[in-house]
């Protein structure tokens, strides 16, 4: 039976082109090292090397186990981490659940460095909408979320703020409501509203259908989308309608009731059905950072 050991030699030799040469990397007798590999081909039954010559050369057979060998040494030192991970307490995997309309380039960019300082921790990021982020944390389906806060205290969560997010009243410059130098609440009932609603058929605080017509769409990219085809007007992010204003294709409107448009908080809330590891821990302090208390843009 060959090995990890064997196969390490057999690559080095491989890889430094010489017996002496991965002797002297592994720093090993370089009769030793011949000597393993030799006791590799008569485990496997297969010779490796063409030794007629000065250095030696792979042969067919040992071509083809060469990729494979290292594959094995990979998914040995992939193993050996994470038994290394799980006896420093690190997280095996973590769930990370943010409200859809505050998923963008620059916050995944931000995320990314969790790959190099927790390389064995599988991480999934889920994007849904603030009652569904909230469930999944709740549940402990996932560790951490991104929501929406409505002020009330959640009893299996725990929670702290990140920052804040103002949402406007949009419509397409060819919507009657786009000529309105101010906008009443009255107006608005009188036209058709595009409402975010979640999986669970519940509709954000600050966002809900007041009109008497209505289209309901799960997250607010798509609300963008229809208003800016002229279907009715909609509560949307301004960080998300800032380049569809500036391009002409939206038209922020002038609320009577709400001039500065709604500045909503941003919560993180995180679950106690599970330990708060390293992992959990840096992801938090990276929101902090990230967010720093601010007005998202």
């Amino acid at each position: 039976m060959y090995s990890f050991e064997q196969l390490k030699i057999f690559v080095a030799v491989c890889e430094c082109g010489s017996f002496s040469a991965a002797a002297r990397q592994l720093k090993r007798a370089q009769s030793g090292v011949s000597q393993s590999v030799s006791n590799l081909e008569i485990a496997l039954n297969q010779q490796l090397f063409d030794r007629s010559r000065n250095i030696p050369v792979l042969t067919v057979q040992g071509t083809a186990l060469l990729p494979i060998a290292k594959s094995i040494l990979h998914q040995q030192l992939h193993f050996d981490q994470k038994v290394a991970s799980l006896d420093q307490q690190h997280e095996h995997e973590l769930v990370l659940a943010i409200e859809e309309s505050l998923v963008d380039a620059k916050l995944l960019e931000k995320l990314s460095e969790l790959a190099d300082q927790f390389p064995i921790t599988n991480i999934e990021i889920v994007s849904a909408s603030t009652f569904d982020v909230e469930k999944m944390v709740s549940e402990g389906i996932a560790q951490v979320g991104i929501i929406y806060a409505d002020g009330k205290m959640q009893n299996e969560m725990d929670f702290f703020t990140l920052g804040y997010n103002r949402f406007i009243t949009v419509v397409s410059p060819s919507h009657p409501l786009s000529s309105l130098k101010s906008v009443k609440d009255t107006d608005l009932r009188n036209y058709r509203q595009i409402v975010q609603r979640s999986s669970q058929g519940k509709e954000l605080w600050f966002s809900y259908g007041i009109s008497i017509k209505a289209w309901y769409a799960s997250n607010h990219l798509m609300l963008l989308h229809l208003a800016k085809q002229g279907i009715g007007w909609a509560v949307i992010p301004e960080s998300l309608a800032a380049s569809a204003i500036r391009e002409g294709k939206l038209v922020s409107l002038n609320l009577e009731y709400e001039p500065n448009g709604w500045i909503n908080t941003i919560d993180c809330i995180t679950s106690r059905r599970h330990q708060s590891g390293p992992v959990l821990q840096a992801v938090c302090s990276m929101l902090k950072t990230y967010m720093k208390g601010e007005i998202f843009m």
